[in-house]
């Protein structure tokens, strides 16, 4: 079984990248890859990249719907 490094509280350069560690945590946890003197690192790390992917799912979400709300309101002063 080959160790993995994990670096708590390292943020992620995006949420892909994010997404892609916490699969290969969840993976490793499904194979029994993960022995028991690394899985509270590995739990800690995947609570740690929930929460990035949460907070960068959010701000996208108000992000765009700011956007749809100038092009509605761009929209309605092109018909006046």
């Amino acid at each position: 079984m080959a160790v993995k490094l994990v670096i708590l509280g390292m943020v992620p350069e995006s949420y892909s990248l994010a997404f892609e560690e916490l699969q290969r945590i969840v993976s490793e946890m499904e194979r029994g890859d993960i022995g028991i003197d690394e899985l509270a690192v590995n739990v800690k790390r995947a609570s740690e990249l929930i929460q990035f992917c949460r907070n960068k799912l959010k701000t996208t979400e108000l992000d765009v719907a700011e956007i749809l709300k100038q092009l509605e309101a761009e929209g309605d002063g092109a018909s006046a």
